[in-house]
């Protein structure tokens, strides 16, 4: 049997009950956290309302905290975002790309700071061995005169002659791989 008294687990929800009336009125709540008093069940208590601490037997959930996508998913699903954008040179964003222009734009919607040129981008980050390769990663071409990102598969995303598009990895010699 469970060490609280079923009077003290009444009083909690008397108590709680209270104090989200008395703050909430008859509004309803945006956000709720759910909480349990043992033998009685699981409740949402509005998240203005501050639980008491102390009380016997009630347990409050650790908040669940989605971890976030890796940063070469980012840079990728940013690049995507940009099929078909033109080739430029020198272009750096956020409608008309060279290829080092749309590696370090998609980085830089991740949050990381890639440098400018395919050369730089190169000669950057760490390097990796082709069959390390993750999404997002850095593919060097043309003696490091141009930058893609690694799809997946086999695939890159890179801003190629006329736009950005998706092509296989092996349409030139790799010279190198990058992780940023």
């Amino acid at each position: 049997m469970d060490s609280v008294p079923i009077r003290q687990r009444c009083a909690a929800l008397v108590l709680l009950t209270a104090a989200a009336g008395a703050i909430l009125g008859t509004t309803a709540p945006a956000q709720a956290q759910p909480i349990t008093v043992p033998g009685i069940g699981t409740f949402e208590i509005p998240d203005q309302i501050p639980l008491p601490a102390g009380i016997p037997g009630i347990g409050i959930p650790a908040p669940q905290i989605s971890p976030a996508p890796p940063v070469g998913d980012v840079a990728v699903a940013a690049a995507r975002s940009k099929l078909g954008a033109p080739y430029v040179s020198g272009g750096t964003g956020p409608n008309v790309f060279d290829c080092s222009g749309l590696v370090q734009w998609a980085y830089q919607q991740a949050g990381v700071q890639v440098p400018r040129t395919s050369w730089s981008q190169l000669s950057a980050g760490t390097p990796v061995a082709l069959d390390q390769l993750h999404v997002g990663d850095v593919i060097s071409y043309s003696g490091g005169g141009h930058s893609a990102l690694y799809l997946g598969d086999g695939q890159v995303i890179h801003a190629a002659t006329d736009t950005v598009e998706i092509s296989p990895m092996a349409y030139s010699p790799v010279v190198g791989a990058r992780r940023f």
